[in-house]
């Protein structure tokens, strides 16, 4: 009964697991025995870093290397979404659209969420040290502070040794 009035869940992925873990999370939390009237339309959405941004500046050789470089991003975009619509399709969850857009990923998911209305955006946390967001930039922070709904961070829990 995906009505005009359900809402738009826009799930953020990139290659690592922690946000293939924020995918299931949110699928076992807001999916699980849903599947005849989902709660939210889910959009997953990966946002494929351009290859220059890849490569740095624009140095000698650079225009060599950057359609190699194009060339993994694709195929590891490829990857990424098959793992997604794996993960769905576990979880009996079949009814999203998968969005691979090209860009950084903060500006990507917070246009994301514009482009479709969504009430809630769901990212998971890497886990940096203050030191390593504070030069990354956290996708999340960025996320949590500019996008126009709310943001759910979802964040693997601490494996003991």
């Amino acid at each position: 009964m995906a009505t005009a009035e359900t809402q738009t869940m826009v799930v953020g992925i990139d290659d690592s697991e922690h946000s293939m873990y924020a995918l299931q999370w949110t699928l076992d939390h807001f999916f699980a025995n849903s599947t005849v009237n989902p709660p939210f339309k889910l959009v997953i959405v990966h946002a494929k870093p351009s290859p220059s941004s890849v490569v740095g500046l624009a140095g000698p050789g650079a225009a060599e290397v950057l359609p190699y470089v194009d060339s993994d991003l694709k195929k590891i975009a490829a990857r990424v979404v098959e793992k997604a619509k794996e993960i769905c399709s576990s979880k009996s969850v079949h009814d999203f659209v998968v969005e691979v857009v090209e860009g950084d990923a903060r500006n990507i998911l917070c246009e994301a969420v514009e482009k479709h209305h969504a009430s809630i955006l769901v990212v998971g946390s890497h886990g940096y040290g203050a030191i390593k967001r504070a030069v990354l930039g956290s996708v999340s922070d960025y996320c949590a502070h500019h996008a126009h709904c709310t943001v759910m961070i979802v964040k693997r829990p601490k494996t003991k040794h």
